[in-house]
């Protein structure tokens, strides 16, 4: 009969086990990554091929309204209307997103921050008593 393990050797074998199956998660974690990263990529080049489209449509856009205004009005006068509503989108766009970036700044993670600080607190409190 064969002598059964020792503890010691079982806890060697569990402690190879457990580092095994870490690096095996860790390896799928990456190709997983990986994966998503390609796919993250190509999302973002789509992405950036749908925005260049979208401006070269503003410009056609803009191109029409000049020409709408100028059935009623000098082609000049027109040109100078819609390059004026354009400007003031872009002027409000732009007061918005700095209204946004200023909410976001500085970018810390303030609720989580707060909540350590209440945690480390209340153990103070506790510690104390």
């Amino acid at each position: 009969m064969a002598a059964e393990p020792s503890v010691g050797e079982l806890v060697k074998r569990a402690s190879e086990q457990f580092s095994d199956l870490v690096r095996a998660e860790l390896r799928t974690a990456q190709a997983e990554l990986a994966q998503k990263g390609r796919r993250a990529g190509v999302g973002g080049g789509l992405l950036g091929g749908a925005t260049a489209v979208a401006y070269v449509g503003l410009m056609a856009l803009a191109g029409t309204g000049v020409a709408l205004i100028a059935l009623v009005l000098e082609v000049w006068a027109a040109a100078l209307i819609v390059t004026g509503a354009l400007f003031l989108i872009a002027g409000i766009l732009a007061l918005v997103g700095r209204a946004q970036v200023r909410r976001a700044v500085p970018p810390l993670p303030e609720r989580a921050i707060d909540g350590m600080r209440s945690d480390f607190d209340e153990i103070r409190e506790k510690v104390h008593r």
